[in-house]
């Protein structure tokens, strides 16, 4: 893989669409404003293809305690399993929640962009409409989970 340039964490973007519930783990997140998230999205995720521009998303951040949540939702694709099954979350609006993540976000997906030409990797601009901080958690770092 080379470089590890950046500290990258475990971040679940989840949602329901259609009454089917999506779910994947996002370490490639990071601010692009006060109050806007960019997410680099892999061609192969079933979620990523899934997303729409005005649509809202749940982006939980997820803490050091969720290692075992963290694979559940990136392991394996959303039309196959059910990601759900076992992992506590709450649903606001579209957007799915993970229950005692480090930060919750509802989310509006403001654009989605194709950065490269040559794959479909989708990078989601996402703008947030609602937020909950636990000050008293700490982060779960992606080399934590996928080592």
């Amino acid at each position: 893989m080379g470089i590890h340039a950046f500290l990258a964490g475990a971040n679940a973007v989840c949602f329901l669409k259609n009454k089917h519930k999506y779910a994947m783990i996002c370490a490639w997140a990071t601010m692009i404003d006060y109050d806007v998230v960019g997410l680099l999205i892999g061609e192969q995720s079933v979620t990523g293809k899934n997303l729409e521009s005005g649509m809202m998303i749940g982006v939980s951040a997820l803490s050091k305690e969720q290692k075992d949540i963290a694979i559940t939702l990136g392991n394996n694709h959303s039309d196959e399993v059910d990601k759900f099954a076992n992992v506590p979350h709450e649903i606001d609006e579209s957007a799915i929640l993970i229950k005692n993540a480090k930060n919750n976000l509802v989310c509006k997906i403001e654009n989605i962009l194709h950065l490269n030409s040559e794959n479909d990797d989708l990078f989601v601009v996402a703008k947030f409409v609602r937020t909950k901080e636990d000050k008293a958690k700490d982060f779960l770092e992606a080399e934590e989970v996928f080592r």
